[in-house]
């Protein structure tokens, strides 16, 4: 049970749920180089296999 009003204490961490499949991030206004790297350092902090998709310009 949760009690009523204010004061229920400070927020632990947030969780959310993502199916397989979905993007996460998008990257846009920097090389591929760049973007690579920096999803690779973020992908290091998450507790899920994560690969690099690009979108092909028309």
């Amino acid at each position: 049970e949760v009690r009523m009003g204010k004061g229920k204490g400070a927020v632990d961490y947030w969780a959310a749920r993502v199916k397989p499949g979905r993007i996460m991030f998008e990257i846009d206004g920097v090389s591929e180089e760049t973007a690579r790297e920096a999803l690779r350092l973020g992908a290091a902090k998450l507790s899920v296999r994560t690969r690099f998709v690009q979108r092909i310009a028309e």
